[in-house]
């Protein structure tokens, strides 16, 4: 009888056989702590990672997580669970034709947004102001997918991921237009902490995944929301198909399975067998004209920000009801009894106030959010039998 273990090996001498000269091989994963059940396991060492980020905590918020309308009561609107999965499904697609490790890349695009507040941007961008009062730095959702598998993940300890995949994450950075990314490779964990603490002290930094699988999630990134956005825009009546620029329709399509085929053909074609991803001229300034014509009539609309400065208003007042219930040790306070109770004594002794508030706060699903905010803030109705 095989043993599990040797078919693990054989699959690690077949990725030398198939995989690109580029793309990152299993035996390469560098962890914090080594450990003995994985190197005596069936599952290839970025398959565990991809497999602990689904099982984790943070994934299952994913549910309930705004991907960019939030307070929109439609069942057809995208959440962020969704955005993921489309983002692990082009981006293994991707990898497969470019002979890239597609373990690695699923686990980065599994991760890559788990950091993100309720609200989305806008709840990202609300919470780095209140953080940013406080002193403990500005709020980025990159950094903060880091800590929740690194450090939060099972009650403080961590889920001690690959370097290899927390630097994909780290590095992903959707939101920056690129046309093409080649990787900045052998770094260790000593430069992860320092790319974070040059990030924090520099928001708008760009930073380059360490491996090939890493820039392809990040360009993926775009093509996973680029279309879907504009097809949740056009069913909420936001914009209409026929306002699409014309030269954008006539060469990447009008619908999002148009433009998603044309954006992942085209960066197969130009990236095969390179040691970069990128796409032809003529797609990226296409693409970037697509973004542009979205953030001015989808992102940035009035019409879908009627609602922020309320949601505004809770953040700070549930940053400063929480801040107020560490320092006074307030034991039946969601965030002991949700979130501080499990932990680790090594994460109370490790975090400030105000970090351990930014840690819950950003932990939160939308609808965990507004019922904490109404029982907290709004007058509950007595029950039966309170006397």
């Amino acid at each position: 009888m095989v043993k599990l273990a040797e078919l693990r090996q054989i699959l690690d001498r077949q990725e030398d056989d198939w995989l690109s000269p580029y793309a990152s091989r299993s035996v390469q994963a560098s962890r914090r702590c080594f450990e003995e059940r994985i190197a005596r396991g069936h599952r290839q060492e970025f398959a565990v990672d991809a497999d602990r980020i689904l099982h984790s905590r943070a994934y299952t918020r994913y549910i309930d997580k705004t991907q960019v309308f939030y307070l929109v009561d439609h069942e057809h609107i995208s959440h962020r669970v969704l955005h993921v999965q489309l983002l692990s499904k082009i981006a293994r697609t991707i990898g497969k034709f470019l002979r890239l490790n597609e373990d690695l890349l699923e686990a980065i695009a599994l991760g890559h947004d788990i950091g993100h507040p309720p609200f989305g941007h806008d709840g990202e961008r609300i919470l780095s102001d209140i953080c940013q009062a406080h002193g403990i730095g500005p709020f980025l959702h990159s950094i903060q997918g880091v800590r929740f598998l690194d450090r939060l993940e099972k009650n403080g300890r961590g889920l001690n991921l690959s370097l290899q995949v927390l630097d994909g994450i780290l590095s992903h950075d959707g939101e920056t237009h690129l046309e093409r990314l080649a990787p900045q490779q052998d770094k260790t964990f000593a430069d992860l902490e320092e790319e974070i603490r040059t990030k924090m002290a520099d928001p708008n930094l760009s930073l380059k995944p360490m491996t090939l699988e890493g820039c392809v999630v990040r360009l993926a990134d775009t093509i996973s929301y680029i279309g879907r956005d504009l097809e949740d825009a056009i069913t909420l009546n936001l914009v209409h198909r026929e306002e699409l620029p014309a030269e954008v329709v006539a060469r990447l399509g009008r619908t999002n399975g148009a433009i998603v085929y044309a954006l992942v053909t085209d960066l197969i074609s130009h990236s095969f067998d390179k040691n970069y991803v990128g796409y032809s001229p003529e797609v990226g300034a296409l693409l970037k004209q697509l973004k542009e014509f979205n953030y001015q009539r989808i992102y940035d609309s009035p019409r879908i920000k009627s609602e922020t400065p309320k949601i505004e208003a809770l953040f700070d007042r549930l940053f400063q009801r929480f801040l107020a219930d560490v320092a006074a040790a307030r034991r039946d306070s969601p965030i002991w009894t949700d979130f501080l109770a499990p932990m680790e004594p090594a994460y109370l002794e490790s975090h400030q106030p105000a970090e351990i508030v930014r840690d819950f706060l950003s932990s939160m699903t939308d609808a965990y959010f507004l019922r904490t905010s109404q029982e907290l803030f709004f007058p509950q109705p007595l029950r039966a039998g309170f006397a």
